[in-house]
């Protein structure tokens, strides 16, 4: 098994674990979109209490690779993917938080 692969096994993992059902291709699509940051100990996982990490997925991710228009609907976005995965949850995998967004904004047709 390569560590790619490893990595989305540990997702698919996590993601049972939250009850979050998987669209495995879709989560594969996302993961590889991420790329190197998942191998990364500290850079694979996303903070939600640091509000610059917040910012940075919203414009990095949201804006620029998904082409959402910034708008107080972004956060809500955000804030829906951090709830789902918890606050308190030091866990929150880059990739995973990545995929609750693209299902959260219907962006699926962007990655499959």
């Amino acid at each position: 098994m390569s560590k790619f692969d490893e990595m989305v096994s540990l997702y698919e993992r996590e993601m049972k674990d939250l009850k979050i059902s998987v669209n495995g291709e879709l989560l594969k699509a996302v993961t590889k979109g991420c790329g190197p940051v998942i191998y990364l100990p500290d850079a694979s996982k996303v903070s939600s209490s640091d509000q610059a990490e917040m910012d940075r997925v919203k414009n990095n991710f949201l804006i620029k690779k998904l082409g959402l228009k910034d708008s107080h609907e972004l956060d809500k976005g955000i804030q829906a993917a951090v709830d789902i995965m918890g606050a308190s949850n030091r866990n929150k995998y880059r990739a995973i938080f990545y995929y609750l967004l693209v299902k959260h904004f219907k962006k699926e047709g962007l990655y499959i």
